[in-house]
């Protein structure tokens, strides 16, 4: 049971300076020095300043508003620069980063359904605000920004809590968070999943592991599937079963497949399938992960120890300290050893979960 990112083949590091040079380059190709200052501005750079001539330098003329640049400031200098104007060579570095995320800010983050699908209107169609007026109280829903490092365990129990609290208070909303969660799982498969996962929330690290969010609307459509039954238009798969929000916008969407997602009845359904496959690619092509897990394979033995490996490789390959991914990868390798894997692998502790 392997669930890795497709990218994942050594390449080597990309310095800041290398990243600065490449977009000083792009700039320099793309947009002439009449246009450089305006440019740069709409890029979020500094105005022209007394004596700074673009005509002079160009590529000087950029470099000295990116030198007091982070590494991820520069990465979304230069996610905007190839929106603008393609630039293949600095897109090639941006793949070496693995900044190759989903375009566009997070707006609205609706999870852990359990209940009667919400009633949503679109409040300010202007600003995008959305408003829930009918059965909020079985969802979910995330208002804040989304920072670069993407949505991690202690991110999201800090948004629980309303405001940050002192250590006591945040392991207790933690456990309060994680039985909220826990209860918008459908079967005893996204069960195993999950507790397995949430695992590493109580080991050391714990709170700056990616959140993993169950039960995610991706789509929302008013009419249910029994109103609207097969008429054109119709949104297929409008909730994800959980969504990993990691850094530098990488979006990774875990889907458990039972047998309803490729059969009718006990039989082949190929309509089913093709159905499947068809959303698979629509989300890829708009740069998220999917990553399958077949139903069986969480129910055989040793699943929970292949499980925690797997979901370790996914968040040491994007920020995660070493130490705690090879601490995940030590403690899975034990409870491969053990009489019965499923388990051992329940969150065994009472904080951080």
């Amino acid at each position: 049971m392997i669930l890795v990112r497709a990218r994942m083949n050594a390449v080597p590091p990309v310095a800041p300076v290398a990243l600065r040079n490449e977009i000083c380059e792009a700039l320099w190709g793309y947009v002439s020095a009449n246009d450089l200052a305006e440019v740069c501005v709409h890029l979020g750079l500094p105005p022209q300043g007394e004596g700074e001539d673009p005509f002079y330098s160009k590529r000087a003329y950029v470099r000295h508003r990116l030198l007091t640049k982070s590494m991820d400031e520069l990465v979304e200098v230069a996610r905007n620069v190839v929106a603008q104007f393609g630039a293949p060579e600095l897109v090639a570095v941006l793949e070496r980063l693995g900044a190759h995320g989903v375009a566009g800010d997070l707006k609205n983050l609706i999870f852990a359904a359990h209940g009667p699908k919400p009633r949503i209107v679109l409040r300010d169609a202007i600003n995008n605000v959305i408003e829930i007026v009918e059965n909020a109280e079985y969802c979910l829903v995330y208002d804040r920004p989304l920072a670069e490092h993407g949505l991690t365990w202690g991110d999201l129990v800090e948004w629980w809590m309303g405001r940050p609290g002192p250590d006591t208070a945040r392991q207790q909303a933690a456990r309060e968070l994680y039985m909220r969660l826990s209860r918008s799982l459908a079967n005893g498969a996204e069960k195993l999943l999950f507790k397995t996962y949430c695992a590493r929330y109580a080991r050391t690290g714990g709170w700056d592991v990616p959140a993993l969010v169950p039960q995610v609307y991706l789509h929302y459509d008013p009419y249910t599937t029994g109103r609207l039954g097969d008429r054109p238009g119709q949104l297929k798969r409008q909730r994800m079963d959980f969504l990993l929000l990691l850094p530098r916008r990488v979006r990774v969407v875990i889907e458990i497949d039972g047998a309803q997602h490729y059969s009718d009845n006990g039989a082949a359904s190929p309509e089913r399938y093709a159905a499947m496959v068809s959303e698979d690619r629509a989300l890829r092509l708009a740069r998220y992960e999917v990553y399958r897990f077949g139903g069986h394979e969480l129910a055989a033995g040793g699943a929970a120890a292949g499980t925690f490996s797997t979901c370790s490789l996914i968040s040491s390959s994007h920020c995660i300290p070493r130490r705690h991914a090879n601490a995940d990868l030590e403690w899975a390798s034990s409870a491969a050893h053990s009489p019965d894997p499923r388990r051992e692998y329940a969150v065994q502790r009472g904080t951080r979960r």
